[in-house]
This record gives C-alpha cells, structure tokens and sequence, in this order.
C-alpha cells in the first residue's frame, strides 16, 4: 500500500487543541445530549427484542434458534464495525459520522416496521447495529476531547446511564409495548426518536472538522471482521455447540488465528503509521485493568437479564410485564447514582467509586445465588436494584480511568478498544449464563424434575459462575488508578 501524501496529517502529530474554550456552554451541552441521546436509544435496542422474540417467532413462523439471530447478528455486526471506528473517527469528521450513524439506524428501524419475512428483518437489524457500533465511541470520544478534564467524571457519569440502564430497562420498555401493542410498534415507536435525535444533533454538532487523509488497510479490516466475528459467533454458538463441535472448534481456531495475526499486524503497522487500530493504550495497565473488569461487568448484566426472565416466566409463572416492572428500579437507581458518584470520581479519583461499586456488583450476583421458584417478586427487584448501582458505579468510574490513562491522539482508538471489550464480555457473559443453565436444566428435567426446579437449579449455577467473576472484579478494582497517558 502507498504511504500517505506529503500534506496527510500523521496520526502520531500533535492533537488538536481541545475546543471546550471556545464552545458556548448550550452548544457543548447540545453536541454531548445529542450523542448520549443517541447513544440511549441505541443501546435501548439492542436488548428490546429480548422479551418480544417469542410473538416474532410465532408472527414469522421461525425457529427459537433462528428467533436468536435477531440478537446474534446484531452483535456480530458490532464486534466487526467496533474495531474500525479508531481509523473512522479520524478519516472523517464528528458530524460526519453522526449523521451517517443516525441514518443508518433510522433506515434499519423503518425496514423492521415493514419487515413482510424473518430474513428481512434481520437484515433490518444489522443495518441498525452498523450504526449503533459507530456511535458508542463517538460519544466517548468527543466527551473526552469537549469536556475539561475535572468534569470528566461527571458527564461520563451521565454517558454510563446511556451504557448501562438501555440494556436494563430494554425488556421493561419491550414487555410494556408487546403486551399492549405488538412487536411491530417497538420499531414504530422507536422511528420518529430516531428522526427527532438526528435532527436535534445536526443542528448542535458543528464542529471545525479535524478529519484526516488516513490510508485504509484493507487486510487489517479482513483480519478484524474475521477474527472478531467468528470469535463472537464461536461464543454465541456454545450453547448449541453438543449438535455441531467440528464447526464451533473451527470458527475458534480460525477466529483465535486471525486475532494473532491482527494484532501483529497492528503493532507493525503503528510504526508506519497505518495502522488500523492502535493497540498502544495497553501499555497502560490502568486501560488493560479496566478493560478486563468491564468486561466482567458487562458480562454479568447482560447474562442476568436474559436468564432472569426466562426463570422468572417459565420458572416461577410471572407476567412478561411484572418482569420487567421488577427491573425498572434498578435501571432508575442507576439513573440516580450514575451522576452522583460521577461527581464523586471528580473530586477524590477512582477508588472511593470503583472499589464500592465492584463490591455492590458482587454482593448482588451472591444475593441471586440464594433464590429459588418460591422467591418473592420483591427479592429479585432488591437484588437487581443492588446489582445496578454497583454497575453505575463501576461504568462511570471505568470509562473515566481507562480514558484518562490514554493520550489524546489516541481517543478514537482507546474508546474503540474499550467498546470492544464491552461488546465480547457482554456476548461472553450472555453465552456463559445461558449455556450452563440450559445444559443444567436440560440435564435436571431427564432426571425426573419439573420445569421450575429444572430452571432454577441450572441458573442457580449461572449465578455462581456470575458471582466468582465478579468477585475477581473485585479483586481487580484496586489496581485500577488515575493513569497518566504515555
């Protein structure tokens, strides 16, 4: 590949300086509201269909396992798209990418609303997914080069809400309007927010464009789509992976392969300057810590919220909307501690945050390890409410931690490598907690039990395997400071 042409900027010069002098506070706050706004609605969508894939796969006349894809190919087009965005928000500018993201996902939500088969509304939401792959490091990114430094942790704060209580109050919102309306109208609902957020960030998000003219390597895009996605559907597929291991030991091998060779290529490459994703924050063992406990965190919210209403409505005979009016709560608490303890990590770093919010997230999978089918509605809520503040915690002190540790040339690739790892621990965690309470309860019901102790007994051991890692979580908290950039 040629190298770049004497006037390409290199990626390695000096950033730019930071434009929060010269933004009006309004406009600040309407370029990072719109983000978040988007980044919300989002991250919304991508656990809605959670509790409305039974009425899809009765409307559409599929399968559970082909129901799945909804979510499988919605993460497998993120774990692809993730890992560019480092060279996309460099070769392009922040409105540039805004507005493509915003329409990509308002072209995929009107193509689900009038989705006439299964293949299509998959299709659907794989457009969707390219888009809400480009905006979570958007968001971080422009926080972190807006934002002065010591209200850092407040707006991250306020962008963790965004992260962590879409997902939580995604089977509240869905189970609210499939029971009302029909799965249909979670996308036609969804259409004019989407509209509304695209219109509101082309009005505020002006912003000098510091795009620059990157070369694309092209065999690093081949060796990222390959090796994150056969790695994503490698740990998708292990639940099912008794009906077809040939392939599912296959698309880890090739997976694991084309990670090696990525990664080689992206420490050689960062030389020339023409890399892909720059790999650098890793030297870093504050960004490397927390990674890995976000990872954990992740993993845990997304395995709870599927295995929890799957026990709770075929377990212990709860209404799809009593379910998720239990998860409310905690989604609000974290609305409400996000922001505080944002504040917090302003003033006193990130152990008075991180440390009690590990504990929190821990004490919350041990307190799930003791329920049963005869467990109180009310318990799961203080559990979860227990569970999700120690989850804000954690999502606001991490994202502030790990960023502050990274140079600011930098951002695009750190907030890249940061939602990346969000993205494998969530479709990891997810994966975990399903398999061994299918494979338990599967095991529990050829032995003679009914269909509530079955469930509850293999989910029981999905919550220990969820508590031990969020104790290591724990463990790791301490390690994590306020690093300075290399």
């Amino acid at each position: 590949m040629s190298r770049p042409a004497p006037d390409t900027i290199s990626p390695t010069a000096h950033p730019p300086r930071n434009a929060t002098a010269t933004l009006p506070g309004r406009q600040l706050a309407g370029i990072i509201g719109s983000l978040a706004l988007a980044a919300f609605l989002m991250i919304l969508n991508e656990t809605v269909l959670s509790v409305a894939l039974p009425a899809i796969m009765a409307d559409l006349s599929v399968s559970a396992a082909a129901g799945q894809w909804l979510t499988t190919g919605f993460l497998l087009t993120m774990s692809v798209v993730i890992p560019t965005t480092g060279y996309l928000l460099q070769r392009f500018s922040t409105r540039s990418l805004f507005v493509f993201a915003l329409s990509s996902f308002l072209a995929g939500t009107v193509i689900a609303i009038f989705a006439p088969s299964f293949a299509v509304l998959l299709t659907a939401r794989i457009i969707q997914a390219v888009g809400t792959a480009i905006v979570l490091p958007l968001l971080m990114t422009t926080t972190l080069s807006l934002v002065p430094a010591h209200k850092r942790g407040a707006v991250m704060g306020l962008n963790s809400i965004v992260i962590s209580v879409g997902p939580a109050i995604g089977p509240t919102v869905s189970g609210a309007i499939v029971n009302a309306f029909g799965w249909h109208y979670i996308f036609i609902l969804m259409a004019p927010l989407a509209a509304l957020i695209l219109a509101l960030g082309s009005i505020f998000i002006k912003l000098p464009s510091r795009a620059r003219r990157l070369p694309l390597d092209v065999p690093s895009v081949a060796l990222s789509a390959l090796a994150f996605g056969l790695l994503v559907y490698g740990i998708s597929s292990l639940e099912h992976a008794g009906e077809n291991l040939p392939a599912t030991i296959a698309c880890f091998a090739v997976g694991l392969l084309a990670f090696g060779l990525f990664v080689r290529r992206q420490l050689r490459l960062t030389h020339e300057g023409r890399e892909l994703l720059n790999l650098t924050p890793f030297k870093t063992r504050t960004f490397t810590y927390s990674v890995l406990l976000i990872m954990i965190a992740m993993g845990t919210l997304l395995g709870t919220i599927v295995v929890l209403p799957i026990v709770l409505e075929s377990g212990a005979g709860f209404g799809t909307l009593a379910i998720g009016m239990m998860l409310l709560p905690g989604g609000l608490a974290q609305a409400v501690a996000a922001p505080v303890f944002g504040r917090i990590y302003d003033r006193f770093g990130p152990r008075p945050v991180l440390i009690p919010g590990a504990a929190l997230l821990a004490a919350g999978q041990w307190m799930y390890v003791a329920v049963d089918a005869d467990t109180s509605l009310w318990v799961f809520m203080v559990n979860h409410i227990v569970f999700s503040i120690g989850l804000a915690l954690l999502m606001t002190g991490l994202m502030s931690s790990a960023m502050a540790s990274v140079e600011p040339r930098l951002y695009g690739h750190g907030s890249a490598i940061f939602t990346t790892g969000q993205q494998l621990g969530g479709a990891i965690g997810t994966t975990i907690f399903v398999t061994v309470m299918s494979l338990l309860s599967t095991a529990k019901l050829a032995g003679g039990s009914d269909l509530a102790h079955a469930l509850f007994s293999g989910a029981h051991v999905s919550f220990v395997v969820g508590a031990v890692l969020a104790t290591i979580g724990l463990a790791i908290s301490p390690f994590i400071k306020v690093g300075k950039a290399h």
